[in-house]
């Protein structure tokens, strides 16, 4: 049975591009894989989160996991920093990285031009830490976006690096996953494509209907077609997009054809797909804040969890150590 290893950090909420983009997919993958799912709080104290808000993230994360259709009796759902195994592969593999690999990743290139006032160790060695998150389970598939492909490779290179210095297998080098090539990618509400939270232009699964509703009649339009078959701008494609993933079939054909006859009443269109995203998400928001406030069922999930993440762990740092030339006196 393949392994696969995905995490989300504790910061902010899960919003449409994280569920339909990829939870749905684990719910089914959950059945047919050993699926572990971590929340990175480690990650994100490169943001440097308040103290008053640091466990209240993560048990709203853990709980929108669980509503979602993660089930801790098919996976293994626990908190990154439960498992000190993860910070020792994490020391281990920066000894095997050079400074010039981790500055090339485009991704700490956009952390310094976004924030050149908080450029601090933790955005440079961001990729190793996140190495260690999949090495550390020895993952044989990583769901990934295009923004952590880069990433990716890194923990690619590393296991190759560590096994090669160690002349040892200890590490298979994962692979990224793509869900057969049915990963969804769910647009933003601003036109620039991705919905993420950095980009501040997501509906989350928490919203309710007056802020679902608010989120998606402010969303950016344009004058509207000038001719039959006109092309479609990149803002109205965004919205036929999230509209064919959420609303029936039949929906996105009417509004389609409206489209392209030049009838179309944008406000319209919004007022459909708010209310097709509130038929999606409501139930789910409810389902949220009912987990949320089970102290028990969180418990059992995270106790659970931490016990088989530690246990794969240990069995994966018996093999580093060895390899390293660890031993006890």
């Amino acid at each position: 049975m393949k392994t696969v290893l995905s995490g989300i950090r504790s910061t902010g909420h899960l919003h449409l591009g994280n569920y339909f983009g990829a939870l749905r997919n684990f719910t089914q993958l959950q059945h047919q894989a050993k699926c572990y799912f971590f929340i990175a709080d480690l990650h994100s104290l490169t943001t440097h989160p308040k103290p008053d808000d640091f466990h209240s993230n993560v048990r709203i994360i853990l709980s929108e996991y669980l509503a979602s259709g993660l089930d801790p009796e098919k996976s293994t759902l626990f908190v990154q920093s439960s498992v000190p195994e993860v910070s020792e592969l994490f020391v281990l593999l920066n000894m095997l990285t050079y400074k010039g690999e981790l500055e090339r990743t485009a991704s700490f290139k956009d952390k310094v031009r976004q924030n050149p006032q908080n450029v601090n160790a933790g955005l440079l060695t961001y990729p190793v830490l996140m190495a260690a998150d999949i090495l550390i389970h020895r993952a044989d598939w990583v769901p990934v976006g295009k923004d952590q492909e880069q990433h990716l490779e890194i923990t690619r290179l590393l296991a190759r690096r560590f096994n090669k210095v160690y002349d040892t297998n200890v590490f298979p080098e994962p692979e990224a996953y793509n869900f057969g090539g049915n990963l969804v990618k769910i647009p933003g509400l601003d036109g620039s494509g991705k919905m993420g939270k950095s980009e501040g232009n997501g509906i989350y699964l928490v919203d309710d209907q007056k802020t679902i509703t608010k989120k998606v009649m402010r969303a950016l339009t344009d004058s509207g077609p000038t001719a039959p078959g006109s092309p479609m701008s990149p803002e109205i494609t965004n919205l036929f997009t999230l509209l064919s993933v959420v609303s029936e079939p039949q929906t996105v054909a009417y509004f389609k054809d409206q489209y392209n006859n030049c009838t179309i009443r944008y406000g319209d269109l919004k007022k459909q797909l708010a209310a097709d995203i509130c038929k999606q998400t409501l139930p789910i928001k409810e389902r949220i804040e009912e987990i949320y406030h089970d102290n028990a069922y969180l418990k059992f999930v995270i106790e659970k969890g931490t016990a088989e993440a530690r246990a794969s762990a240990q069995t994966t740092m018996t093999l580093v150590r060895e390899a390293v030339g660890f031993k006890a006196f």
